[in-house]
């Protein structure tokens, strides 16, 4: 099946009211050339954005790419960390012109139209997190964020992906997302695509969750069964 293309957005308004904000979850509907109805979301945190295709109807993974972007004016400039139909995009730079409202994202030289899904609320964990240790049997093992092998997990107002990929081989190793929900110290997702096993899909999955020291404490079980204590930090622009 020949993926259709999509390009990642920032929009700019250019009018006397404030510029409206890009961080949040979008979402817009294609239809792929055997006409399967796909979903794509794109999630913007604070100059990290990820992007995906799955199948509308069974969750199917198709594409995920992201990176890092930054605005000049109108345009917007990415860097590409991880592209599953393209690796060798890689880190490339592109840039391209935007146009922002309130509720759509409008790319008008590729013809698509994004509606917004959030704004970064109502979920307590938006932005864009490196994994960055564990805790197994009661000792802590702390892993260097620095490294090009990164697992990162994007987060919306109401929208999660996980991705895992190393930027310096430009491997991709793995990557899910879905809906999510934050309430009394419970995090749930709800899994709406896994590239590695498709049967999980629509499986809810709650955890305990925790900020402490601004790292966010998730424990639980995996959607294996096995019992995970993951330690999350906010990604840094340099890392």
């Amino acid at each position: 099946m020949r993926i259709i293309p999509f390009v990642l957005l920032l929009l700019f308004t250019f009018n006397s009211l404030p510029a409206q904000s890009i961080l949040g979850a979008w979402e817009r509907s294609a239809t792929s050339e055997e006409g399967i109805p796909l979903t794509q979301v794109v999630i913007f945190a604070d100059g990290f954005q990820v992007v995906s295709t799955y199948h509308t109807n069974d969750g199917t993974f198709v594409n995920t790419q992201g990176g890092t972007w930054s605005l000049a004016g109108s345009t917007m400039t990415e860097t590409v960390e991880f592209d599953t139909h393209n690796p060798e995009a890689v880190g490339t730079t592109k840039s391209f012109q935007i146009q922002l409202s309130k509720e759509s994202l409008t790319l008008p030289e590729a013809n698509q139209t994004w509606k917004r899904i959030d704004d970064g609320t109502p979920g307590a964990l938006q932005g864009a997190w490196l994994m960055s240790g564990r805790i197994r049997e009661g000792e802590l093992q702390q892993r260097d964020t620095n490294r090009p092998r990164k697992t990162m997990k994007m987060v919306s107002g109401t929208r999660f992906q996980w991705i895992a990929y190393n930027t310096e081989t430009k491997q991709f190793m793995g990557t899910g997302g879905g809906t999510y929900t934050t309430s009394n110290g419970t995090y749930t997702e709800t899994i709406a695509f896994f590239s590695r096993d498709n049967s999980r899909v629509g499986r809810s999955l709650p955890f305990e969750y925790e900020l402490i020291d601004g790292n966010w404490h998730h424990a639980g079980l995996s959607s294996k069964g096995d019992p995970i204590h993951e330690i999350w930090s906010l990604r840094k622009p340099n890392q």
